[in-house]
């Protein structure tokens, strides 16, 4: 089962930038979209083969998670049942009968890392609670933009960041705590070598230079190791300030 995820950063710009192609080319079993900005009646293109889940934020233009499978799921749930955190579309959950999907847009710290303490000390403790139930039930693979890089060489330039959103501490911890879950960095699992990242800032030629972060992750528990094929980042894919990263599972 190949799996994709990719935050698109507009939905509506990524249409017009390839994302047909894209499918066409790739066909994934599923595919995982963030900040996708839009609502369903707002996007009219028709994708065909695959049917299209929509957690769109509440506020316009804004944040956003979607799913497209060709596999029906037996279940859809938007959210993480808390409704202080599932104004904003950033959890959209896919039973896939032997795992659950869960794609997530994790909130940003922002700059003068604004809401640090609410992703840290609030989204986090839920997020990691929602993946705990749902583990109780079947294995778990989430996806998504998790908006940190883990480890000094998940991004290009770590001294300069160190207290930049995005590779805090606090974030770092964070990270490791969802991992402790019960989870693997798939990407990870293939690939220690640096130098793989999957977001470039549009300033100062960036991406021409590599000079990236890895923030986009696939992770699966670790009842799913043994059904790990591949896990792959598709840096040349334009069309985003991401590219798509991705997921290949046995039966």
């Amino acid at each position: 089962m190949k799996l994709i995820s990719w935050n698109v950063n507009g939905i509506r710009s990524i249409i017009g930038k390839g994302l047909m192609d894209y499918l066409e080319r790739e066909k994934p079993d599923v595919l995982c979209l963030q900040e996708i900005k839009a609502r369903p009646e707002q996007v009219p293109q028709k994708f065909d083969g695959y049917e299209v889940y929509w957690n769109s934020a509440v506020r316009p233009g804004y944040s956003g998670t979607a799913i497209l499978t060709r596999k029906t799921p037996a279940g859809v749930t938007n959210g993480i049942g808390h409704p202080e955190h599932d104004q904003e579309g950033r959890v959209i959950t896919a039973d896939f009968g032997d795992f659950y999907l869960v794609n997530v847009y994790t909130p940003n710290s922002q700059r003068e890392l604004t809401r640090l303490d609410y992703r840290t000390h609030e989204w986090t403790p839920a997020f990691i609670g929602y993946l705990r139930d749902l583990q109780k039930t079947k294995p778990v693979v989430f996806c998504g933009d998790m908006n940190v890089a883990h480890r000094e060489i998940d991004l290009a330039r770590p001294r300069e960041n160190t207290r930049n959103a995005g590779f805090t501490i606090e974030e770092r911890t964070s990270f490791d705590q969802i991992l402790a879950a019960g989870f693997i960095d798939t990407f990870r699992h293939f690939e220690p070598a640096g130098g793989h990242y999957t977001w470039w800032s549009y300033q100062n030629g960036a991406r021409e230079r590599n000079i990236g972060w890895r923030i986009d992750y696939f992770c699966a528990s670790e009842a799913l190791e043994e059904n790990l094929q591949s896990s792959f980042i598709q840096m040349n894919v334009m069309g985003s300030d991401h590219c798509p990263t991705g997921l290949v599972l046995t039966d």
